[in-house]
This record gives structure tokens, C-alpha cells and sequence, in this order.
């Protein structure tokens, strides 16, 4: 196991006790999608998707892309979109470095394109804002997690999507620019760690 130390200690700390019976009831679907491929011995391809691609979608698809690692479930590969493309908002990049990722920024302008290393052995996941069927992301045979409310009004269906999961999380965004921001962004990231732990965890 090479995950980095500190995301490790992270995960060591979570504990899924919290989760609710409703959100297990929400979280199964996917659940059960990826055992299914497991059973199968087929590719796992998760894209999280939410209206901008700047927050919940990129720390689902980073945790998820973790916790496959950490729990030993191969073939699986992440990625995220949105209904629009804007950026990948700073303070995700500083949740996931305050949490124990490596993240550099690769690419600047206005839609700045990051590296966000979770194992010393692994490619980096790269993080950007950008449309749900970007030339980034799978055309098909993908299963597609709405991550947030709007998101998952707007797109009835995805297009080339095998199988479509509403996990919808409450936007940090309401508190930016106030003194809650750190801590409803770090609230916000342990939730999605600990049901994406969950999911994984529950893969046999």
C-alpha cells in the first residue's frame, strides 16, 4: 500500500457509524453497480457529475478514486463533469492538500488544471472544470453519480451512461467568503470520504 501517510490517517479516523439509514438506502445503487462489475471482472468507470464542476464532483471523484485504492478494488477509474465548465474552486484544491493530497497546479487561466496525488506508486488525478462529456471523460459504459440538486434535475438522462445514481450533497458554496468557509468545506469533504468509504468497503 503506498497511499500517502496522511491521507491514510485520514481514512483511519472515519467511521461510517454516522451515515444514516437513509443516505445507506441512497448510497446502495452505486454500491451495488460496482459489485456487479466486480462479479463481472469488467471496467469500473464512475463520473460525478454536478452543474459546475468546481466542488462536490471533484472531491467525490478524488475520494472515490481513493477509496478503491485504499480498499483494494481494481479497474476502477473517476472522473468528473458539469452541465457547464467554470474552475475548480481554490478551496477544494486547499480541503484535499489540508487532508493530505499532493496538489499542484499544472495549467493556469481562468479553468486552472491541478494534480491531485493520492498514492506515491499512482498516476495523479487531474482536476478541472469541464463539461460532463469532455473528450476527459467516457463516452460510454460509465456510471453517472449526480452529485448535487440542479444537476440532477437538468439531466434526466446522461447520455452513454449505463446506469444514473442521484447522490446529491449539500453545496459548501453558501458559506464562502465567511468565517465557516474552512471548516463547511472540511465538513463537506469528510462526508463524501466517509460514504464513498462506505460504498467501497461494502464491495466483496
Amino acid at each position: 500500500m503506498s497511499l500517502l501517510k496522511n491521507i491514510e490517517m485520514q481514512i483511519i479516523n472515519l467511521s461510517t457509524s454516522s451515515i444514516t439509514k437513509e443516505r445507506k438506502t441512497i448510497l446502495q445503487p452505486l454500491l451495488d453497480s460496482i459489485q456487479s462489475k466486480v462479479t463481472a471482472n469488467e471496467a469500473i468507470r464512475i463520473n460525478f457529475i454536478c452543474t459546475h464542476n468546481s466542488r462536490r464532483s471533484h472531491l467525490s471523484q478524488v475520494w472515490a478514486q481513493t477509496m478503491a485504492y485504499y480498499f483494494g478494488i481494481k479497474n476502477v477509474t473517476c472522473y468528473s463533469g458539469g452541465t457547464e465548465a467554470t474552475a475548480l474552486f481554490p478551496a477544494v484544491a486547499d480541503t484535499l492538500k489540508n487532508s493530505g493530497f499532493e496538489v499542484n497546479i499544472i495549467g493556469d487561466g481562468n479553468n486552472p488544471v491541478y494534480t491531485i496525488k493520492y498514492a506515491e506508486n499512482e498516476h495523479p488525478i487531474i482536476g478541472f472544470s469541464k463539461i460532463l462529456d469532455n473528450d476527459f471523460n467516457p463516452k460510454t459504459d460509465f456510471i453517472a453519480i449526480m452529485t448535487c440538486d440542479s444537476a440532477n434535475e437538468t439531466c434526466p438522462t446522461v447520455a452513454g451512461a449505463e446506469k444514473r445514481v442521484p447522490i446529491t450533497f449539500e453545496d459548501p458554496k453558501a458559506f464562502d467568503g465567511t468565517s465557516q468557509q474552512v471548516q463547511k468545506y472540511k465538513e463537506r469533504s469528510m462526508q463524501i470520504a466517509t460514504e464513498m468509504m462506505y460504498v467501497f468497503q461494502g464491495i466483496k
